[in-house]
């Protein structure tokens, strides 16, 4: 066990409707709160977050694999709508009823693709990707990172054709040459780097297709409508953060009606490990909330 992540108390894989497998796992009380986790970039089930807080706060978190990734049957084609559809499913098998969802990194359009569809109580957006295909962000791209966006947009085969060509180990090395020390403590944690890493092969142990049609899917123009989004959400960055987002999800609060926004200083996008607590915390009294 770490400060920062611990191995999950429970693993298993669901079938659904179409015969597809979902790979899941969880921390905390089978009979807490249940928290959806949508984990980063190729990450898989296997990296939750909030060691020792999940169970001193009640907190059933579950992780899933997306399709392609980790246990998952791979889903081609697939788009956000279909997540969605996927974990209504999910929790009807696994008894999550409307869990609160936690999108970090990667996994922040598929959570907000669960808060538009439906499926989630309230919402918590961690050091999300953000929607880098938006119109307003264009002329503010880095040359390389915006090179990808318009690629994406003109040729999206050929860009999931690119992104099938990475690996666990390109992933690690990107991770570590683009965050700032205050993440690389966290990442370089011998404990965290060990379930990091872990789950990083997993997610890759499909090959890359699953990594690289949510790569597509992400870098594109999202098709759900944010100023439609009525559920309880919560954004948050870390003031370092320069990978996720070019304003700290200034814009992306802007764009969900009664969302609130939350730049913590001094740390950067290990935000959900560093505060897991206060994220949690907020996000049950939001779930609350919700439930009057």
């Amino acid at each position: 066990m770490t400060a920062y992540a611990d191995v999950p108390a429970r693993v298993g894989e669901s079938r659904l409707s179409d015969g597809r497998l979902l790979g899941w796992a969880e921390w905390g009380p089978s009979d807490g709160v249940p928290v959806l986790l949508c984990p980063g970039a190729a990450t898989s089930r296997w990296l939750g977050f909030g060691a020792g807080v999940v169970e001193a706060l009640g907190v059933r978190l579950v992780s899933v694999d997306r399709p392609g990734l980790g246990a998952s049957t791979p889903a081609p084609g697939g788009g956000f709508a279909d997540f969605a559809g996927d974990m209504r499913q999910l929790c009807a098998i696994r008894g999550l009823g409307r869990p609160a969802v936690v999108g970090n990194s990667q996994g922040a359009p598929f959570a907000l693709a669960c808060a538009a569809e439906g499926v989630a109580s309230a919402l918590a957006v961690v050091s999300g990707a953000d929607e880098v295909a938006a119109p307003e962000f264009a002329a503010v791209l880095e040359p390389e990172l915006r090179g990808l966006v318009e690629r994406t947009a003109c040729d999206p085969a050929g860009a999931e054709a690119f992104f099938a060509g990475f690996t666990a180990e390109a992933m690690w090395g990107m991770v570590m040459a683009r965050s700032p020390e205050c993440d690389l403590a966290v990442y370089q944690d011998p404990d965290f780097a060990a379930v990091y890493r872990r789950a990083l092969g997993e997610g890759f142990v499909q090959g890359a297709a699953g990594y690289a049609r949510d790569t597509v899917l992400a870098m594109g123009r999202w098709p759900f409508a944010l100023d439609r989004i009525a559920v309880p959400a919560d954004i948050w960055y870390g003031e370092r953060d320069t990978s996720h987002s070019p304003d700290n999800g200034a814009l992306l609060a802007t764009r969900m009606p009664g969302a609130r926004h939350h730049v913590v200083p001094g740390t950067g996008g290990a935000l959900l490990w560093t505060h897991a607590e206060p994220i949690l915390w907020r996000l049950l009294s939001r779930r609350a909330e919700a439930d009057g």
